[in-house]
């Protein structure tokens, strides 16, 4: 399939996403909280926001920038994602979002296209920003440019980890993250994902890996509290089943904390050049 240049860099409409405490405790679920973290998965508290949560609202219009690129959504897979929050997420409320293609880029067998999104509340205030690159296989050698160069974040060598939180998730992990709005099949039927190349079954999404780093990071570098956090990014390397063990790792850098994840089972990182900023 070919992919319309034409779009890049031009926005979408505002998409309109309004929400109640259960979404944001669903959504807490999805990405493993647990008892012990009731601020986060009880209205009576709140109910608090992992940062993360500003995927969800969003997913809809950066996927409709997708539709619109002319790449086969069967052969996706997410390459990166980028947050930067300008405020706290509330627990209900409206949410207003502009999508845009930043560029549609080559990488030889692969296509990457970049979204940037920016979201504003129902008063108009910035809330958060965020940056997706959605890796498109067998879609390259189309004559486009390569992507820009983007800065690594890297553990400092031969530093033990600040902070290591150790989590199994669950094999129901990505059967309840999807109900957040990631419907992908990849996520749930296993004759889809076998047609598509993962013949072990269906995988976890990467934005559900990428919310257990986030809950592991509020953990480990911010004393259970999320509001500390004001950017993190990733690099998804390589999928993860669920059932697997997540292992987050933290490097204190200053006003950053350096991250990775790995799969204990298989001793192999699955989120790496990944930090997250604390404020």
């Amino acid at each position: 399939m070919a992919f319309d240049l034409s779009i890049v860099g031009k926005p979408s409409e505002q998409s309109v996403f309004e929400y109640s405490w259960k979404d944001i405790v669903l959504y807490a679920l999805g990405i493993g909280a647990k008892v012990d973290e009731l601020d986060y998965l009880f209205e009576g508290r709140g109910p608090k926001t992992y940062p993360s949560f500003a995927v969800v609202p969003v997913f809809a219009p950066m996927f409709g920038m997708l539709n619109k690129s002319g790449g086969n959504h069967a052969m996706v897979v997410h390459g990166a994602q980028k947050v930067r929050l300008h405020k706290p997420i509330a627990p209900e409320g409206k949410l207003l979002t502009t999508a845009t293609i930043r560029g549609i880029y080559d990488i030889k067998k692969f296509a990457v296209v970049i979204v940037d999104t920016a979201t504003v509340d129902g008063g108009g205030d910035k809330v958060f920003d965020t940056t997706w690159n959605i890796i498109y296989r067998a879609h390259g050698n189309f004559g486009g440019a390569p992507p820009p160069r983007e800065e690594s974040v890297v553990p400092p060598q031969g530093k033990p980890a600040d902070f290591s939180i150790e989590e199994a998730t669950t094999k129901e992990q990505a059967l309840l993250y999807r109900l957040s709005g990631d419907l992908n099949p990849l996520h749930a039927d296993p004759e889809f994902a076998k047609n598509v190349g993962f013949a072990a079954g269906p995988i976890l999404h990467g934005l559900c890996t990428f919310g257990y780093m986030i809950r592991h990071a509020v953990k480990g570098a911010c004393g259970g509290d999320a509001t500390k956090l004001k950017a993190f990014e990733a690099q998804f390397r390589k999928p993860v089943w669920p059932g697997d063990t997540l292992v987050t790792e933290g490097w204190n850098l200053g006003e950053k904390y350096a991250l990775q994840v790995s799969v204990k089972e298989r001793s192999e990182a699955v989120i790496t050049n990944a930090s997250a900023t604390i404020g």
